[in-house]
């Protein structure tokens, strides 16, 4: 069975957002907020998960995360919304 990838959102303390990949979200979030995340989270501690999209290949993940780390606040925002409306 194929593994699920996923490109999440999330909103830090000082408001900035960060962009990631994961197969379990939840877990990945645990890390971030541990300190154990990527350094730029360890600095800006997560507050929540604003929006995340499944991707069928890890490939897909990345290229989607990659696009979205190239939106300004405003369509990351907007990506986040339609992301959650969508499930």
């Amino acid at each position: 069975m194929e593994q699920c990838w996923w490109v999440y959102l999330l909103v830090c303390r000082d408001g900035r957002t960060y962009a990631g990949i994961a197969i379990d979200v939840a877990a990945r979030f645990a890390a971030h907020s541990s300190g154990k995340g990527a350094k730029f989270t360890r600095s800006n501690p997560p507050v929540r998960v604003l929006g995340t999209r499944a991707y069928a290949s890890k490939s897909e993940a990345m290229k989607a995360e990659a696009a979205l780390k190239k939106l300004n606040r405003t369509q990351r925002l907007a990506w986040a919304q339609t992301a959650q409306e969508s499930q």
